[in-house]
């Protein structure tokens, strides 16, 4: 019985061995499954984030902006310019003023400059750095020579840049080679942020460690374990939350990127990637234009402290700011130069004397954004005659433009000055202004101002404002005429006097001078000169509404033009841009010259995509344009024009004409000297009335521009086939020089007069004419 009860019972042992063999089986099936699906969902996820990786790493990796440049000054023997307009320009490009010897800086001392010139690659060829000593006087370059650098007669400085055509994400960045780069750049970056980049895979066990366990002792985060690799993984693909989750999807990333890439390849994409910096809503990325930006210097000529500053900034660039938070940057840049120094990457004397250095960054950024919008906009237009607008916004083209720094400030300064003054109350204050500048010969616009405040981006009125021109129609209605020199000469009486056109549904029109007067019978001269109404609508209805129409879309008006009467008032609308455009050929003697913004176009290496060379058709006959240029000189001299003198030099010779719309809703002027041609809008968005005219409105803000700028009097070329003749423009006759209302004037051959009066000119006449011939 014992030894019964103390026999274990072998049936219910194995029963219990066999029900823990069953459950741990099952067990280990499920997480070998789960594993098994953990596995398969990692390799999907990876090969997704290897196609991520891959796609944005092949082809183009950066959307790089186009960059818009002006023209570039031309510093020679003779060159005309301003000692102010050419600092003014200096400093557009951003060159300091200092007694130094660096690259983009200059020292001024009354008329003489000293320029270290920076050195840029233009179209035609790489124009070196050059140490530069000149003097103006007035405004001419005098005792100009190349004190160190390749000599040469004629100096280009380096065009500004005046914006740029950027991608939607508004990132901004000059793409760099690694080769390219100062071999401290990356050697001090890694030294910094990554000391053992070529030696891991991606990631960095080891420094996450000790990075998580430097935050856990400080509580907070003070040290970070993150490879340069992952700080490129998450700048090129992941938000910056900070979880779980970016950080696995950054180490997985950052394995693969490393698994396709070579380390160099994976570097120097790092370095045009980095944040380093905000301009407005552009944000600056890599350090080739993070260098343009906060010292106006190409990377491959900063210094030891300035590559320190630019390294210091990776950690925190709006923290270390150099230009708003100077102190804590000079510390931080002192800190990565002692850095430098530990690591053997320079010298201690040298670490010492960088760290005792300025931070060196320019006053302001080497170019805001879009400094002149009025006239990027008309870039942008022209542009999108050839380039895509993906194109303009990706692959780094270099645009080369027309624009004339100097030029335009004279411009934006006029209207912003001049506009305010024109009316007062609310009138006044509704006020809006146009001006558009083109070189009188090329057609190259060299300043444009959209509003009376010329840096807002907003409503460009010199582009989009589709204005009547008023009496800006009238040079075009006489020069039709004077195409027909059988029927028309600058004498021929024309009629002022009040008429009544009655249309086939009863409609009447009875056109009236601006100051309802009738003179009768004045010569056409005289009519054009005082821009009488009636007159210009007979001739033009005496010549055909057609044919006047057709004169104005051979000059350049490409927009639909009514054929009714009334467009011989200057009902027709037209932009200040298409204004500039049709008067562009009254200037060149009746060529049609497109107007033009762009000289060249490059690709980011300044390979030439497109080359925008002057284009001429010839649609009037010079002879009878020299007649209306002869005309126009009379308008200033005598006519509408007159008060311009007032503000500009009576020695300079000018060719205008203004234009006045009812109720002065629109005040005009277009004219020209022997240099440029500027047109002027003046009046109210809303297309209400003002107590302007064309002498009163535009006329102030064109010639406190033309008043402003060094320039030629206009002085024609008087072409083959036109002769002057001393004549009685009253009595239409030939007459003596020294007779009473007799005036000089051009005649296209075998129209001038056939009659002849003489006064017999009295001996006084003679001898005051003698005397003054001496001195003209």
């Amino acid at each position: 019985m014992k030894k019964s009860r103390s026999t274990p019972n072998p049936r219910k042992k194995s029963s219990r061995r066999s029900s823990g063999n069953g459950r741990r089986p099952w067990f280990w099936r499920f997480l070998f499954r789960l594993g098994a699906i953990g596995l398969v969902l990692l390799a999907g996820w990876m090969v997704y984030l290897d196609a991520v990786v891959t796609d944005r790493f092949e082809g183009r990796r950066f959307e790089v902006p186009s960059r818009v440049y002006a023209r570039p000054l031309e510093l020679f023997d003779g060159a005309s310019v301003s000692a102010s307009g050419l600092e003014r320009e200096l400093e557009l490009s951003s060159y300091r003023k200092s007694g130094g010897s660096e690259a983009g800086s200059y020292q001024r001392s009354g008329g003489r400059f000293v320029i270290n010139t920076r050195g840029f690659l233009f179209p035609d060829g790489e124009e070196p750095k050059r140490r530069l000593s000149l003097t103006i006087a007035g405004d001419r370059v005098q005792q100009f020579s190349v004190v160190q650098g390749e000599p040469s007669p004629i100096v280009r400085l380096e065009p500004a840049q005046i914006g740029g055509i950027y991608p939607a994400h508004r990132e901004d960045r000059i793409l760099v080679q690694l080769d390219e780069v100062p071999a401290l750049l990356p050697a001090t970056l890694m030294a910094i942020e990554d000391r053992n980049f070529y030696d891991h895979h991606g990631i960095a066990p080891l420094s996450i460690g000790r990075a998580m366990l430097a935050n856990i002792r400080a509580g907070r985060i003070v040290q970070g374990g993150s490879t340069l690799t992952q700080q490129l993984v998450k700048n090129l693909f992941l938000s910056r939350d900070q979880t779980l989750l970016r950080k696995g999807n950054e180490a997985l990333m950052s394995l693969l990127l490393e698994l396709h890439y070579e380390k160099d390849d994976i570097l120097e994409t790092y370095l045009n990637e980095v944040y380093l910096g905000q301009a407005g809503t552009r944000s600056i990325h890599g350090f080739g234009l993070a260098s343009q930006f906060f010292f106006g210097e190409s990377l491959r000529d900063l210094e030891v402290h300035q590559i320190a500053l630019l390294v210091g900034m990776v950690k925190g660039p709006s923290y270390y700011n150099p230009r708003r938070h100077p102190e804590r940057a000079t510390e931080r840049r002192n800190l990565v130069i002692s850095e430098m120094e530990q690591a053997g990457l320079i010298e201690p004397g040298r670490a010492a004397r960088a760290r005792g250095l300025p931070l060196g960054v320019s006053e302001r950024p080497s170019y805001s954004e879009n400094r002149y919008p009025a006239y990027i906009d008309l870039v942008r237009r022209h542009l999108a005659r050839d380039y895509r607008q993906e194109d303009l916004q990706s692959e780094g083209l270099r645009i080369f433009t027309t624009l004339n720094p100097a030029i335009q400030y004279a411009a934006e300064f006029a209207v912003s000055r001049t506009v305010p003054r024109l009316g007062s109350g609310e009138a006044g204050k509704s006020l809006e202004a146009a001006l558009v500048v083109t070189a009188k010969d090329s057609g190259e616009v060299l300043a444009l101002v959209g509003g009376k405040e010329p840096q807002y981006a907003g409503f460009n009125r010199a582009l989009d404002a589709q204005r009547p021109i008023g009496s800006l129609i009238k040079p075009f209605i006489y020069l039709a005429a004077l195409q027909q020199p059988d029927r028309y000469t600058l004498i021929t009486p024309v009629q002022d006097k009040s008429f009544t056109l009655e249309f086939d549904d009863g409609r009447r029109w009875q056109p009236k001078n601006y100051d309802g007067e009738e003179r009768g019978d004045v010569p056409l001269h005289e009519a054009l000169s005082h821009s009488y109404n009636l007159p210009a609508v007979r001739v033009g209805l005496d010549i055909g509404v057609d044919v006047v129409r057709d004169t104005l879309t051979a000059f350049g008006v490409d927009s639909p033009i009514s054929q009714y009467p009334s467009m011989l008032l200057g009902s027709v609308s037209m932009s200040p841009v298409t204004v500039a455009q049709i008067y562009q050929g009254l200037a060149t003697s009746g060529f049609n010259t497109p107007l033009r913004t762009i000289r060249e176009v490059t690709d980011a290496r300044g390979q030439a995509l497109s080359r925008y060379s002057l284009e001429v058709e010839q649609v009037a006959d010079p002879s009878a344009v020299h007649l209306v240029q002869y005309a126009m000189q009379e308008t200033m001299q005598e006519g509408t024009g007159r008060s311009a003198y007032y503000t500009v030099p009576e020695e300079l010779t000018l060719a205008g004409k203004t234009g006045t719309t009812d109720d002065g809703r629109d005040s005009w002027f277009a004219g020209f000297s022997g240099d440029l041609l500027a047109v002027a809008w003046v009046g109210r968005d809303d297309n209400g009335p003002t107590s302007l005219t064309g002498a009163s409105g535009a006329l102030p803000v064109w010639s406190r521009f033309m008043a402003q700028v060094p320039q030629h009097g206009f002085s024609p070329v008087v072409p083959d086939g036109v002769n002057y003749h001393w004549v009685n423009s009253r009595r239409q006759a030939l007459t003596d020089e020294y007779c009473d209302n007799a005036r000089l004037l051009p005649f296209i051959a075998g129209s001038e007069p056939t009659q002849t009066i003489s006064c017999s000119g009295t001996l006084e006449r003679r001898i005051r004419g003698w005397f003054e011939g001496l001195f003209q």
